[in-house]
């Protein structure tokens, strides 16, 4: 089951055991904390839950916590976090466990699992719940269902523009929307001028600070820049929100002059404000072309390799994005021409 669907699920049925799966870790809180709520009502978390590392936990030392009777709780609950090793050693034990539940609640949460196994089909589909990062086209309905968490009602434009300058991070839209919500105070909705003016003008002054040198061809200007924000402790992946929110628009305005639309409508219609033309058009000459078509493909490799899809530092993968956006256009068709 999808988390998202579990979420919005009103009453479910209560299971022996949890599989909480993948790599989202905003979703993988989320949906403990949800079950923890569910199981155990309004009783004391402190008396109710115990949790183990997977790497140590032993199936004896588990099982003995399920079997305990509860304390001034309606059932216990069991948590292994990390249980990759646990669910490997203590395989045949937890496929008993499964044909014979305990009095407690399990819950294993595991990065993987794999749907070949015995035990992956004894697990009931709907305690077996997918953390993975839903895909962009949903989030925007995801942001305005968290925005009503935090007591406002979220626009879609206002959604939409979160996610342009966020990014798919649960956690950091999460962030972003409980800052939103105090910054509009008694009022009831979130706009998208109050997501611009509290989430995008930051940024996307300094995103713009990083283009304009990116433009004149200062490769180190842009890299300094870079290189200041991540020791203000910015998070890279709101960086590359604000970077995908401008070449996204970049692209779309090179889409538009490639097709014989002057250059400065193309940026307007692309969503550019008049003040920001002169900059941008000298942005577009700079890329040129080729690089104009290569945007989104270099964007999905930063998103990736942020995501740790690959062995590259964050910071790594934002410089080698500027390099490859700075380099004057001889040096960057060579690069190009080399990958």
């Amino acid at each position: 089951m999808d988390a998202l669907e579990f979420l919005e699920q009103k009453k479910p049925a209560n299971q022996p055991i949890y599989v909480l799966t993948g790599e989202e870790d905003f979703l993988r809180r989320a949906v403990r904390e949800s079950l923890e709520r569910q199981l155990l009502g309004d009783a004391d978390r402190e008396f109710a839950v115990s949790v183990y590392a997977g790497d140590t936990a032993q199936f004896s030392t588990i099982k003995g916590e399920l079997d305990t009777l509860p304390f001034l709780s309606p059932r216990r609950i069991v948590v292994v976090e990390l249980a990759d090793p646990f669910v490997s050693e203590f395989r045949p034990q937890l496929e008993r466990l499964v044909e014979k539940p305990s009095k407690g609640v399990l819950i294993l949460e595991v990065k993987s699992w794999p749907s070949n196994t015995r035990l992956y089909k004894m697990v009931p589909s709907e305690a077996t719940i997918q953390c993975k990062a839903p895909p962009m086209q949903r989030l925007p309905a995801w942001c305005v269902h968290r925005a009503a968490v935090h007591g406002k009602k979220l626009t879609q434009k206002g959604a939409e523009m979160l996610v342009e300058l966020i990014g798919a991070s649960l956690g950091i839209l999460d962030q972003e929307l409980s800052k939103l919500a105090a910054y509009v105070g008694d009022r009831a909705a979130i706009n998208d001028e109050d997501v611009d003016h509290l989430v995008g003008r930051s940024r996307a002054a300094e995103t713009f600070k990083i283009f304009d040198a990116i433009g004149a061809g200062r490769a180190t200007e842009a890299l300094t820049i870079l290189d200041r924000l991540l020791k203000q402790g910015e998070e890279p992946m709101l960086i590359l929100g604000a970077f995908s929110w401008q070449l996204r628009k970049i692209a779309q305005a090179g889409r538009l002059a490639k097709q014989g639309v002057p250059l400065s409508q193309a940026l307007l219609e692309a969503g550019f404000r008049e003040f920001a033309l002169r900059s941008c058009e000298q942005f577009v000459r700079h890329l040129g072309w080729r690089r104009l078509e290569r945007l989104f493909d270099w964007l999905l490799d930063a998103d990736l390799g942020i995501k740790g899809n690959t062995p590259v530092s964050e910071r790594l993968q934002l410089e080698r994005l500027v390099v490859r956006l700075a380099q004057p256009r001889e040096a960057a068709g060579r690069l190009t021409a080399s990958r």
